[in-house]
């Protein structure tokens, strides 16, 4: 399948640069298995959603991998630790695996952390291929000393502002340290919101998977089947899996929320059906077709980018046309796209 049936013409303007607030106000796209479209909101959620339904969440936290330092000669350079969307840096590691932005940098260059009299050194070390290095840090640093010192929210690029609320890219019930970017879909919960779905009976299960390149990392290859996808950790606890099974056997609907979360289902569940405590890597990329194993009632996911894994994931879930054709409507209709923006739900099952 061609790279380019995944393209769609998105002007900047419709890239959300802030959240709304509060964040349940994000306006929400409600697609019917029987190819109806509504119009709602998040906070419509209790409303949409009934008794003994089950929202699927992932709680993995994003770390504040960024790390903003210089040349000693001045020059900027940024550090994206990605040690943490594969498995959390240890607090004895010594060298992390970094994304390194700046000029004129290869094995070898200093680079400074911090300002002042506590402005230290590391050294770049061996490159491992599509701007990562190997950082070698100071003497008594790690990876996640030096991000909790230095490090701030990574978020998207295309979020061209800085936010003035570093939590706006966090997900409000965000547990387990890990990711190097926020499972999206999760960002529009409040905790006023999940008590009103509480109310409702509707029962909340949390898994995790840590975002890492592979979530986000650009599609190169001209056919879709030709990518490969870095490994991420996914943790579904014996407990997790259980409830899971027990709504399955109940035959109550299953609405996962958010790609990550799909792909960790996905990852945890087997051919019969049944979901499987999983604690390890995964690189699990769900492209048309795929046969899903993991008996969905619905998806509540954001507007993707073009040409991303994550726009391929849902068109393997709700079909490739019918994706293109909502976010067209989105369009029209002003929705908000990308990680702070709106948000749509697809009812039922997926159709491959």
């Amino acid at each position: 399948m061609p790279l380019s049936d995944y393209d769609y013409e998105l002007p900047q303007s419709f890239i959300a640069q802030e959240g709304v607030e509060p964040r349940e106000a994000a306006r929400l796209m409600v697609l019917g298995a029987d190819d109806g479209v509504a119009h709602s909101h998040i906070r419509d959620l209790p409303r949409l959603l009934g008794r003994g339904d089950v929202l699927v969440l992932n709680e993995s936290r994003v770390l504040p991998a960024r790390v903003r330092c210089r040349k000693p000669t001045g020059g900027r350079v940024e550090l994206l630790f990605l040690g943490a969307g594969a498995a959390l840096p240890g607090e004895d590691d010594a060298d992390a695996e970094c994304l390194v932005g700046g000029k004129g940098l290869h094995e070898g260059s200093t680079i400074v952390l911090g300002v002042g009299v506590d402005a230290v050194e590391a050294e770049l070390g061996p490159s491992i291929g599509e701007g990562r290095f190997i950082v070698r840090l100071p003497d008594g640093a790690t990876a996640m000393s030096v991000m909790r010192r230095w490090g701030e929210m990574p978020t998207p690029p295309y979020i061209r502002t800085r936010l003035n609320d570093q939590a706006r890219y966090q997900t409000t019930f965000a547990r387990v340290d890990g990711s190097i970017a926020a499972p999206t879909a999760g960002l529009h919960f409040t905790p006023s919101l999940l008590e009103g779905l509480s109310a409702r009976g509707v029962q909340v299960i949390k898994l995790v998977l840590h975002v890492g390149v592979g979530t986000f990392k650009p599609v190169r290859a001209e056919r879709v089947e030709d990518h490969r996808m870095d490994a991420e950790r996914a943790v579904v606890s014996a407990d997790v899996a259980a409830a899971l099974n027990v709504a399955i056997d109940e035959g109550r609907s299953v609405v996962a929320v958010g790609t990550t979360t799909v792909r960790t289902l996905e990852t945890a569940t087997g051919p019969e059906g049944r979901v499987r405590p999983f604690d390890g890597m995964t690189d699990l990329f769900i492209h048309p077709p795929y046969r899903f194993h993991f008996p969905y009632s619905g998806l509540l996911t954001n507007f993707h980018l073009p040409r991303s894994t994550l726009l391929m994931l849902v068109s393997a879930y709700a079909g490739r046309e019918r994706v293109l054709a909502a976010y067209e409507d989105a369009k029209r209709l002003g929705y908000r796209f990308y990680s702070l923006g709106d948000a749509m739900m697809f009812r039922g099952g997926p159709v491959g």
